[in-house]
């Protein structure tokens, strides 16, 4: 588990966290998640604001994206490898 930073008007980039399932709380900013739907294939946003959670499940392609240009977004991600019994 650890805290991070997604500075203003950043990207990372498509990746994915193999095996683990990954939670994320946002503390403050407003961090965009984009993914593609496993059904129609089309791009899904979603703009997070504080106090929500982004759960990101094993090998799904996605991104973190903050479009403000001022303000950085901090939360906090935990990942849990599946079929792990450490919780």
């Amino acid at each position: 588990m650890g805290r991070t930073v997604v500075l203003p008007g950043t990207s990372s980039g498509d990746h994915h966290h193999g095996d683990s399932e990954t939670g994320i709380y946002v503390v403050s900013g407003h961090p965009v998640f984009v993914f593609r739907d496993p059904d129609s294939g089309s791009l899904v946003r979603l703009e997070a604001v504080p106090g929500d959670y982004v759960w990101v499940l094993p090998h799904v392609p996605h991104r973190e994206e903050n479009p403000y240009p001022d303000t950085e977004a901090v939360v906090v991600i935990a990942q849990v490898y599946a079929g792990s019994d450490r919780g």
